[in-house]
């Protein structure tokens, strides 16, 4: 039986309403705020974003970026066994059904494989990348598509700058697949309950309604204080799972949140500023899809090459984390 498992092809998709930080100024000053680039930069570190026209569900933006990791890994719809989907922003509320049905119903895969969301907020693509290495390496499945896809503008409250300006929308996916020479090195994931109100959306459902908020919610201070806490810390552990140093690292790819957290993740790991791939500049914080979205760039643009040792970690609302190290 395979004992392993490797990334054999990656994609991302962004929708194409590029959304800068001049255009955000604008839109918040008829609402009687203020922003501009420069706050947003300095605490931040992004300068675009991008947010999908009305109509467009996380499962429109899976499906692009799944096609383009599947051309990659040179497979047909229906060579996938298992498709895992981590998004916070679902096409149907609650989940029900799962994005990821949608998106094999998109995709036209007719063989029944098993589909199934997974719900991790910003840690979701690590925790959704794990469950599927585990699947493989038990011999459940030998081909997994994981997807990690988000439109989170829906959920933005654009009367609150603070976290308005920082979340767009997109999706990235690999695939996943049995393999006899080692590829996911390591796994690592936590949670912590106990910090669940510092990143939130606190609204329900109620008799048809929404009893609460809708927005999203954030204390930034001790999101950023936990963040570069548990990332430096996870990271260690899937090294030492994999009886490897940081040293051995040719590239970390964090959640792509706050260009200070990731910098602060680097540097607590002595990893240099050139080993870290950087896109949050561009997207945003898109939640489950950045680290895929990171992923698949660096791949084509050749920064990422076959043989590289690359830690990909994340974290988010729930409180979650984890990291997952893994040889291309």
């Amino acid at each position: 039986m395979t004992s392993f498992s490797r990334i054999i092809g990656t994609g991302s998709y962004l929708p194409p309403r590029r959304v800068t930080n001049h255009d955000l100024e604008v839109q918040l000053a008829a609402k009687g705020l203020e922003t501009s680039d420069e706050w947003i930069v300095s605490r931040s570190g992004i300068s675009a974003r991008h947010y999908a026209d009305e109509g467009v569900m996380s499962s429109d933006l899976a499906v692009e970026a799944s096609r383009r990791a599947l051309d990659a890994a040179g497979l047909q719809p229906d060579d996938i066994d298992l498709i895992i989907v981590a998004t916070s922003t679902p096409d149907f509320l609650g989940g029900f059904p799962s994005t990821a049905c949608v998106v094999q119903r998109k995709l036209g895969i007719k063989n029944e494989c098993a589909a199934v969301d997974v719900q991790a907020v910003c840690s979701g693509f690590v925790y959704a990348l794990s469950i599927a290495d585990s699947f493989i390496k038990s011999g459940a499945h030998r081909k997994v598509l994981i997807i990690g896809t988000e439109v989170f503008s829906r959920i933005l409250n654009f009367e609150d700058r603070t976290t308005c300006v920082l979340f767009g929308d997109g999706a990235g996916a690999v695939v996943l697949a049995a393999s006899a020479e080692p590829g996911i090195l390591s796994c690592k994931l936590h949670a912590d309950g106990s910090y669940a109100d510092i990143l939130c959306v606190p609204g329900s459902v109620n008799n048809n309604a929404i009893a609460g908020s809708a927005y999203l919610y954030m204390d930034g201070p001790a999101v950023f204080k936990l963040a570069v806490s548990v990332l430096e810390k996870v990271a260690n552990e899937a090294l030492k799972s994999a009886d490897m140093k940081a040293s051995e690292v040719d590239w970390l790819i964090p959640h792509q949140a706050n260009i200070r957290i990731m910098q602060g993740t680097a540097k607590k790991l002595g990893l240099s500023m050139e080993k870290m791939v950087v896109t949050v500049d561009q997207h945003g914080n898109t939640s489950a899809a950045s680290i895929p979205l990171a992923l698949d760039q660096a791949v084509r643009d050749g920064r990422i090459k076959k043989g590289h040792n690359v830690m990909m970690e994340g974290v988010g609302g729930g409180f979650t984390w984890g990291a997952v190290l893994a040889r291309m």
